[in-house]
């Protein structure tokens, strides 16, 4: 098995046109990198992706019977990639300069290299904060979750001590752009599959911490991160997505930090509620 330096994953689930920009965006700016795409389709409904495959003959299609959730598909992608680096990415990311092999070597050079986040603006040119980000506690999660004080230039859950543009040792990136070797994300586990979507990336930062790794935003170069746009807001949504949040903090504070724990659960339980409310009945 020929080896690359960069296996590119990307999970599908009924966005096939944002996928197809995708994929373009890679072909058009992804140069001077020996590198490999998999793309595998979760059990979508809309199998209007099979066209692409003749489109773009290069990329190896995964097509899955069952949806077992975005950790399970990027776990298996993973195990078949022949990178040195994987990248986890979304489908509703589009690259926008010829920028990989800039962030390659950056990665190359750092000791203790653990994973690498860049920053993601929407369709607007707006930042989106959760680019960087910290390990969730109690006070930076109910500044989060309720808004409770203003963010100024302060380190909260989202970095806002760090500027946009900065380079900088964060805790937490985002799945949506995610460097990583593959050596490590498979010493450390991968993507914790309990979480059906949401929340296994924090996770998946937070074991690389705790294995003594450095996590990396990398504001130099910038994404498009078409936001929201493949994600339908309803009550399936925040089940999976508070539900996400809860079992981060079980995981990690029920046994070791129980006064943490009961009250992130309780903020997080009444968040929950407090959504609820504003959905369409």
């Amino acid at each position: 098995m020929r080896l690359k330096k960069l296996s590119i994953i990307i999970v599908n689930y009924n966005v096939t046109d944002l996928l197809r920009a995708c994929l373009k965006s890679i072909e058009k700016f992804v140069q001077d990198v020996d590198y490999e795409i998999i793309v595998v389709d979760n059990a979508s409904p809309d199998t209007s992706w099979k066209a692409l495959i003749p489109e773009f003959s290069q990329v190896q299609f995964v097509p899955q019977e069952n949806n077992f959730g975005f950790a399970v598909a990027n776990n298996l992608a993973v195990k078949k990639a022949k990178g040195e680096y994987v990248l986890l990415l979304n489908p509703d990311t589009e690259f926008e300069s010829h920028s990989m092999k800039e962030i390659l070597d950056f990665a190359d050079a750092m000791e203790d290299f653990g994973c690498l986040g860049v920053r993601m603006h929407n369709k607007l040119g707006h930042f989106l904060p959760e680019s960087k980000r910290s390990v969730p506690g109690v006070v930076n999660s109910f500044n989060k979750l309720f808004v409770c004080f203003g963010n100024g230039n302060r380190k909260t859950y989202y970095r806002n001590d760090i500027l946009e543009s900065e380079i900088a040792e964060v805790e937490v990136i985002t799945g949506a752009f995610f460097l990583c070797r593959k050596q490590t994300y498979q010493e450390v586990g991968g993507l914790d599959e309990t979480y059906f979507m949401y929340g296994e990336d924090i996770d998946l930062c937070y074991s690389l911490l705790r294995a003594k790794k450095r996590n990396w935003y990398y504001g130099k170069v910038s994404i498009l991160h078409h936001k929201g746009e493949s994600t339908v807001k309803d009550e399936i949504y925040l089940q999976r997505f508070f539900g996400a949040m809860q079992i981060f903090v079980d995981k990690y504070y029920r046994s070791k930090k129980p006064v943490q724990h009961f009250v992130l659960t309780k903020g997080l339980r009444l968040k929950h509620f407090l959504e609820r409310r504003k959905l369409p009945k």
